[in-house]
């Protein structure tokens, strides 16, 4: 029997500590919960958010301008995001940035003292609302990555997990979970992203709930070849050149993503940002200080001097795909289990086109919000018999490990996470895709699955990496299984093999399965009943 050097009891628990958890953390304490928050970092530091400036999606509250921020990205994501969503979103997005500003956000003001919130900073947004989390009476877990969720016959009832620094297990009993773990971009090395790895994704298949929309995570980021910072708006003033000097035509086009990928099968590429003027330079300088920290470094002017870029995978982090949610609490067909942030599918608002950072950081904390909410008023609603319900940990029933194994003969998570990463990584198996590739890929991550299943090594001692490494292989399975189901380009999701959109697939794909995946079309017929239409894979 484990043995718990902490054990606690709650309303809400929250499962990451990114811009989402926190708000969850918040709202559900104002609603008068008793919540703990759990972070695989340090809270306030980790994740995509933390490192960097974001865009965001902060809108007035004005007939034309809110219907010409939906219209912007409604062509782009195949017409799949969903209006009611939007508004929904666009309004809580204006009350929590305005929110953020009476706490002390120090947004910019111009020369009229007009205060400019279309964009946050990481480092200060976080360390913000940290502060907030602490103030609302949330007891936050540090370094205490999740390794399961607990449940029983009535729904999700809490977790289990591990310290990283005293390697002490813990578990917290709650009413009711909000996972806000991130997507994944499988230890790809783009900033911020590390701790991202899918374990939300796993977490809640595990429980039985399902995905939506993993065919949209072909996410592809330009970087600076040698830096991890995946920042790509500054490429705008970009000119892309072969390793000879002579400029790669549409390389800085709407579609110079493409041509990029396909330039880099075969050669590498190289770009410098020479359509900048001294203001945008200076402008540049001031919104993403950390861009330029490796060059720098290295004694590069990027306005002056070609540099190599690459284009790092940023998998489900930069898509939209993630845990279905079934109404407008966040809610998963899980009883008392919610999704929030990247871990939850953003097609609502972006449909199958990238949010970037500013539909991203609208979704994190509107989501965030939204499930903390109803997540506190589930847990008030079951009352008092929440705390005694004698849940178990999931894991056992799925058999998916959640610690290593000694034997021997079994695969090392180094492996495993190689094996995956070889999969998603390469542009011509992920960015083309085709029905054959993704066939290919399936059967080798299949394979790979029955094998982790029989036992995982940890050579490095890093335990937390079996599930990271599982994580993985499902989050690719279920991507590839979704996007052999879209026999069209739709959005980020690119089929060679069919280069043209269907209209008649103008709907949402769900999916799920751990040793058996499978993915169906969600058609929606009403506001009141979704009908699926079956088409396993």
């Amino acid at each position: 029997m484990t043995q718990f050097e902490v054990q606690l009891q709650a309303d809400v628990l929250v499962i990451g500590g990114g811009p989402s958890g926190a708000w969850a953390a918040i709202t559900a304490a104002k609603e008068g919960a008793k919540v703990v928050l759990v972070d695989k970092g340090y809270c306030g530091t980790s994740g995509a958010t933390a490192p960097s400036g974001t865009g965001l999606w902060y809108v007035n509250p004005t007939e034309h301008e809110r219907e010409e921020a939906m219209k912007s990205r409604e062509a782009l994501g195949g017409y799949l995001a969903d209006r009611g969503w939007m508004k929904r979103v666009l309004d809580r997005t204006y009350a929590n940035t305005n929110q953020i500003a009476a706490w002390g956000y120090p947004f910019p003001l111009d020369e009229t003292g007009t205060s400019h919130r279309k964009s946050l900073q990481g480092p200060e947004y976080m360390k913000l609302m940290r502060k907030q989390v602490q103030k609302a009476g949330v007891r936050i877990l540090d370094h205490s990555p999740a390794l399961e969720l607990l449940a029983d016959e009535h729904g999700v009832a809490g977790a289990t997990g591990i310290n990283n620094q005293t390697k002490g297990a813990w578990r917290v009993d709650a009413a009711s979970v909000v996972i806000a773990t991130g997507g994944c971009a499988f230890l790809s090395k783009a900033l911020g992203t590390n701790v991202l790895t899918g374990d939300g994704y796993l977490l809640a298949a595990e429980a039985g709930a399902n995905l939506s929309g993993m065919e949209f995570s072909t996410a592809y980021s330009l970087a600076p070849a040698f830096s991890p910072v995946t920042k790509s708006a500054f490429y705008t003033w970009a000119t892309f050149y072969y390793e000879d000097g002579s400029v790669i035509e549409g390389a800085g086009s709407q579609r110079g993503r493409s041509v990029i990928a396909k330039t880099l099968l075969t050669q590498p590429v190289y770009a410098k940002i020479d359509k900048a003027d001294e203001v945008v330079k200076k402008a540049m300088r001031q919104a993403q200080p950390n861009f330029f920290l490796s060059f720098d470094r290295l004694g590069i002017d990027p306005f002056t001097q070609k540099f190599p870029v690459t284009l790092r995978f940023e998998g489900t982090v930069r898509g939209t795909g993630g845990i279905h949610i079934i109404d407008e609490t966040c809610a998963t067909e899980v009883a008392g289990l919610y999704a929030a942030g990247d871990a939850a599918t953003r097609e609502l608002i972006c449909g199958g086109f990238t949010g970037g950072g500013s539909h991203n950081a609208a979704w994190a904390m509107s989501s965030g919000y939204f499930s903390g909410e109803a997540a506190a008023k589930y847990a008030q609603k079951l009352g008092v018999a929440a705390a005694n319900r004698n849940a178990k940990g999931l894991s056992e029933a799925t058999g998916v490990p959640k610690q290593a194994t000694t034997s021997s003969d079994a695969v090392d998570t180094y492996e495993v996470i190689k094996a995956v990463q070889a999969e998603v990584f390469p542009y011509d198996r992920n960015w083309f895709r085709t029905g054959e590739g993704m066939e290919d890929s399936l059967g080798r991550l299949d394979r790979l699955w029955n094998e982790l299943k029989q036992g995982v090594q940890a050579s490095d001692g890093n335990i937390v990496r079996v599930r990271e490494a599982a994580a993985m292989t499902a989050t690719a399975r279920w991507m590839f299984t979704s996007g052999l189901l879209r026999t069209e380009t739709r959005g980020m999701h690119r089929r060679e093999d069919f280069p043209k959109i269907d209209l008649n697939q103008k709907y949402r794909i769900i999916s799920g399965g751990l040793d058996t995946r499978w993915a169906k079309p969600l058609v929606e017929r009403s506001e009141e009943a979704n009908i699926l239409r079956e088409a396993v894979v």
